[in-house]
């Protein structure tokens, strides 16, 4: 996977790069990132990126020559990938949604800044406007790093355990069930049993009984997506009564 993020502030990515997962992701060559300050496609002499918007207002509005020019020379003789913009406008992000950006081997991200975008951007240079909530901030490149650590978790090979990605809560539907490690007991609070029996199939069905119940519990509107069998129906069922 490979990251191209158009930013004024390329600088607030270094140490969400060199850290942790992703440093290492970067390191094995999974996944890679190159962070353009769009600023540098500015034409005249004071590098100008934004303008009063017309028809009056506060605050300031992205030019669309930058933007345009820098994805023009990212994506010159080879086919354009998925291109994000992050704004509070967009669709809502989701699991699903990283599940299917990690598809493609290639994204480029938007980060704007100041009062908003050019219509023009969000209509004739991105393909998709994702938002990560229902807030505003100041720019967006924390959401951009959200998509890309979301996303790289998915990419082969970058988690040590691959099958993590897939009981990570939202992943099935459902929220995780509740994870325990040694001591089996601390300060007089015991380990399930069940973890402790050896016994797989009763174990999977304990973890599939607890992400119900924290799933009814926390976020009951999803159980209403989640395909359910008829045994997590009577469990549910039991739950209500």
């Amino acid at each position: 996977m490979h990251f191209d993020v158009l930013t004024l502030f390329p600088e607030m990515f270094e140490g969400f790069l060199q850290t942790s997962m992703i440093a290492r992701a970067r390191e094995k060559g999974l996944i890679s990132a190159n962070l353009v300050n769009f600023r540098e496609y500015a034409t005249d002499r004071h590098r100008t990126v934004d303008d009063t918007p017309y028809g009056g207002g506060g605050g300031m509005v992205l030019k669309p020559e930058p933007l345009f020019r820098a994805v023009d020379d990212l994506t010159q003789g080879s086919p354009r990938p998925p291109i994000l913009l992050m704004s509070p406008q967009g669709e809502t992000y989701t699991q699903k949604k990283a599940e299917e950006l990690a598809q493609h081997s290639r994204l480029i991200i938007l980060c704007g800044h100041y009062e908003g975008f050019d219509e023009r951007i969000r209509e004739h240079l991105a393909t998709e406007e994702i938002s990560i909530g229902d807030y505003v901030l100041t720019g967006g490149e924390l959401p951009a790093m959200i998509l890309m650590d979301s996303i790289s978790r998915l990419v082969p090979g970058v988690l040590g355990n691959e099958t993590s990605a897939m009981t990570d809560s939202f992943s099935t539907g459902l929220l995780e069930y509740p994870q325990y490690t040694r001591p089996a007991e601390f300060r007089g609070l015991k380990v399930p049993e069940v973890l402790l029996s050896g016994h797989h199939a009763k174990i999977e069905k304990w973890r599939r009984e607890q992400s119900l119940l924290r799933t009814w519990q926390r976020r009951p509107d999803l159980l209403e997506k989640v395909p359910l069998t008829e045994e997590d129906r009577c469990f549910l069922k039991k739950l209500s009564d």
